[in-house]
């Protein structure tokens, strides 16, 4: 028997419901589910330390699911043996204490790679997807620019 692979792609702007995320990329094989969530900090340490009330996220939806599709080829390209994925980011306004990006990968067994196949998941979504953050705090509001600047092709 041939099962279909589920992949879970969603620029959200509704909370994230985990349980039903799980169960989207279980199947009948699955052992395990990683699952790497970034949370908005209401206590920020880079550069100078500072408070963050809240986060504004935007995304160009059409690139960054094309980008989001791109990441999940990338996994299942390197481990193969990944069974269900899913990357979702959230967009609007998020308060401290809020998820933001959620990627999981699901596989038959915990040790076939299947953590770095969702760490490297969130590594390139913070490198090629095209979303964008301003933090806010009681001192004032910031766009917050990310380290990594696409090559052509990427």
């Amino acid at each position: 028997m041939i099962m279909e692979y589920p992949t879970i792609l969603s620029i959200a702007e509704e909370k994230l419901d985990l349980d039903a995320l799980v169960a989207q990329i279980t199947l009948p094989t699955t052992g395990a589910v990683v699952i790497f969530t970034g949370i908005v900090r209401g206590l920020t340490t880079r550069g100078e330390s500072h408070r963050t009330s809240y986060l504004e996220y935007e995304a160009y939806r059409p690139m960054a699911e094309e980008k989001m599709q791109q990441v999940a080829d990338e996994i299942r390209q390197k481990w193969p043996v990944v069974e269900g994925i899913a990357i979702l980011q959230r967009i609007g306004r998020l308060d401290a204490g809020t998820p933001t990006t959620l990627i999981a990968c699901s596989a038959a067994h915990r040790d076939t790679g299947v953590f770095d196949a969702a760490r490297y998941g969130i590594d390139r979504l913070k490198e090629i997807v095209p979303v964008w953050k301003k933090e806010v705090g009681p001192d004032g509001a910031e766009w917050v620019e990310g380290h990594y600047h696409p090559k052509p092709g990427e």
